[in-house]
């Protein structure tokens, strides 16, 4: 009996496993960027498309690194490498994407933390914000222009993150997260019904949203510039479903190592999924009533929260309240996703270096940190705006500035190369007998089927190309 608990010491909880997975799956991706593209690319169609490639690519990739995770309970460089050294790199390069994110993730992690005080204690201000002018854009490029304000915010985020991570992704992390998950859903419903209620045309914008007309399947389908058929928007499903429910950087292999061996993961795989997907078809929810009815246009990332949300809860009845809680929701989201995927280097400097768990985790807080200051500095007119890097296309060169150049490398090159990666490793080298041994524990959560291999071995590769073919330019 003390053998047994001693074995299971550190694991997660069943529960407590899918709250701190969903909460590292549910974060800014959910908020700001899957509205806006269901939104513009066929509305009730796309969220349709969405779910259906939730099931196919991001349930199945979720299984696959919680498998690799809890088979070998090693740092993610070394899960591949444990099955066979040759495919160490598979991991490296999921650790490499985590980091290269981690850098711009902590710094709009930062914004969220000044706009959810500013709410509060300078409202004065932003209630003066009218649609259709320059006001709220202005007051957020002067704010991400300053070389230091925003840093200062990340800091502060960075320090909590830290602290609570330092006790232990098993320990106070998971209770910490299964406050945070609840509070955060329970939140953005309260946003959604009362935009509902406060936004004219708010019924409108929901129905194009979530209702699938002939019309919508058209949008979805159609180049707009040609008429031509296109599958840029099932690109674009495909990459906000990687970087939503968080497969190809290195996740779930890492909390696999804390999963229990008696633990069902195909189930709680699924759970993960199904609450990813759910938050972010419960964003739209608030986002396109509150834009669409506010008479604002939507937008992609954090000019969608940041600038047309500020415009729109500035005149809200009540606004400086909803709008607190709006960035409280999203402040809850950022932690619930950073306790994680600052975990997953942290794992590794801790195994590879030898180090304390407290320890690794300053070191790799500094470093990203340090990345952070160069992608905070290149936003807006910052220090280091007129830093331009190249990227190719088929179409020509394109420059972008640090933070865009990072944020395309790692989410549309590293992310779905990961994701294909990982399918071929369990396809060519681990097998489908050692995985489906490990997955399903020899039969007891089920069986492996034939169309568990098709999924893993063709349509996962199928669908991670065709987001590397769209973003250097061959999909028109």
């Amino acid at each position: 009996m003390g053998e047994k608990v001693k074995k299971e010491k550190g694991r997660f909880s069943r529960f407590g496993y899918i709250m701190v997975a969903a909460g590292a799956a549910i974060g800014l991706g959910n908020i700001w960027r899957f509205p806006p593209l269901a939104y513009e690319n066929g509305g009730g169609v796309f969220v349709i498309v969405y779910i259906i490639i939730a099931y196919l690519l991001g349930h199945s990739v979720v299984e696959m690194e919680s498998a690799l995770g809890r088979h070998t309970r090693v740092n993610a460089v070394d899960a591949y490498g444990k099955i066979s050294k040759k495919w160490k790199f598979a991991g490296a390069i999921n650790v490499i994407c985590t980091v290269l994110i981690d850098m711009y993730y902590i710094i709009v992690s930062g914004y969220v933390l000044k706009y959810a005080i500013d709410f509060l204690v300078n409202f004065k201000t932003i209630s003066t914000f009218e649609q259709g002018t320059d006001q709220a854009y202005n007051y957020y490029v002067n704010f991400i222009s300053n070389p230091w304000q925003p840093l200062v915010y990340s800091v502060i985020l960075m320090i909590i993150i830290v602290v609570l991570l330092g006790f232990g992704i098993t320990e106070l992390v998971e209770k910490v997260t299964k406050v945070i998950l609840p509070a955060l859903m329970v939140l953005l419903l309260i946003c959604g019904i009362w935009a509902l209620f406060i936004s004219p045309g708010a019924i409108d914008g929901l129905k194009t949203y979530i209702l699938p007309t002939a019309e919508n399947w058209k949008v979805f389908t159609t180049n707009p510039e040609t008429g031509a058929f296109t599958l840029k928007p099932f690109s674009n499903a495909c990459v906000q479903i990687m970087f939503s429910v968080g497969i190809g950087w290195a996740i779930f292999t890492t909390l696999g190592t804390s999963i229990k061996d008696s633990a069902n993961i195909r189930k709680d795989s699924a759970w993960v999924t199904f609450l990813d997907t759910g938050i972010a078809i419960l964003a739209g929810f608030v986002i396109v009533p509150s834009v669409i009815g506010g008479g604002s246009t939507m937008k992609y990332g954090p000019s969608l929260i940041f600038q047309a949300m500020t415009e729109i809860f500035a005149k809200f009845p009540g606004g400086q309240f909803i709008g607190f809680f709006f960035f409280l929701a999203i402040i809850f989201a950022v932690l619930s996703t950073y306790f994680t995927i600052l975990e997953i280097p942290v794992k590794v400097v801790e195994e590879k270096f030898k180090m304390s768990h407290l320890k690794a985790t300053i070191i790799t807080a500094i470093v990203i940190l340090i990345g952070g200051v160069f992608c905070s500095l290149s936003q807006g007119s910052g220090l280091l705006s007129n830093v331009l890097l190249p990227w190719p296309s088929v179409s020509g060169i394109a420059m972008y500035n640090i933070y865009d150049w990072i944020d395309c490398f790692s989410a549309y090159v590293l992310l779905p190369l990961g994701c294909l990666l990982t399918s071929f490793f369990i396809t060519f080298k681990w097998g489908f007998k050692g995985y489906a041994a490990e997955l399903l524990k020899d039969g007891r959560d089920g069986k492996f089927t034939t169309w568990n291999k098709i999924v893993a071995s063709i349509i996962v590769p199928i669908l991670t190309i065709i987001v590397i073919l769209n973003v250097f330019g061959f999909l028109k």
